[in-house]
């Protein structure tokens, strides 16, 4: 038997990403790349990836990042994001609409102005409209949301409630 057989090792293992990390060392299993995240994708993803990035880029001035498992395309913020799976990328779209398309899987609603949509794609012949349609309109939609509050609203405003009591004259 080995004397260090009851010693605990030094380390532990990250319960996100599950690499092993050394007693003291720092660890951010969050901080990640777009080439790490994109480095295992079949040909076929690969191609689309590029594809949607590409079209993407072609929209105008933005931020692209890594973040945990997404990578994400983001102006004043995110309009969307890529999570690189195994066998699709799963595109999630954030609009003021749900868009009803057999391309979207589902739809979640994330605050009071956006929903996601979310797109699974499998090769890059998918990155076509109505799918770069969409991410156009995602793109544009901090600015179409501004013009929006910006706009006089033509409401009244609404009177009072009544308290149902009557007031008697005499």
């Amino acid at each position: 038997m080995s004397e260090n057989y009851n010693e605990r090792m030094a380390g532990r293992e990250c319960h996100h990403c599950h690499e092993w990390i050394e007693e003291g060392a720092a660890h951010d299993c969050w901080t990640t790349t777009e080439a790490a995240l994109t480095e295992d994708l079949s040909d076929d993803l690969r191609d689309a990836w590029e594809r949607l990035r590409e079209t993407a880029v072609a929209f105008g001035d933005q931020r692209i990042y890594a973040s945990g498992t997404a990578i994400m395309f983001s102006r004043h913020s995110c309009y969307f994001f890529v999570r690189p799976r195994r066998s699709h990328l799963q595109v999630c779209v954030f609009l003021d609409r749900a868009i009803r398309a057999p391309q979207v899987r589902r739809v979640e609603r994330k605050s009071a102005s956006k929903l996601v949509n979310i797109i699974h794609l499998r090769h890059r012949d998918e990155v076509e409209p109505p799918i770069t349609d969409w991410l156009r309109e995602a793109y544009d939609l901090p600015d179409k949301l501004a013009a929006r509050a910006a706009k006089p609203t033509t409401r009244r405003k609404s009177r009072t409630k009544r308290t149902g009591r009557r007031v008697s004259r005499g």
